[in-house]
């Protein structure tokens, strides 16, 4: 089964905005897991989440617009 050029485009920057946010989450544990998640990196991580989604929301947008 062959999958079309723009299914395999949609893979793509799915999984490299998936590899992105894991990356960003182990970097924030990594700075600020010291002696536990502190408040700052509390807020840190809310944030990753957020930017996640809307990053996630922006892609789906531009994907469809783009077929």
């Amino acid at each position: 089964m062959a999958i079309e050029a723009e299914m395999r485009r949609k893979i793509a920057v799915s999984i490299v905005a998936v590899g992105v946010f894991i990356a960003l989450i182990v970097g924030i544990g990594a700075t600020y897991n010291q002696s536990g998640l502190i408040s700052t990196g509390g807020f840190a991580l809310v944030g990753a989440i957020t930017a996640f989604v809307l990053v996630m929301a922006g892609i789906g947008v531009w994907l469809s617009r783009s077929s």
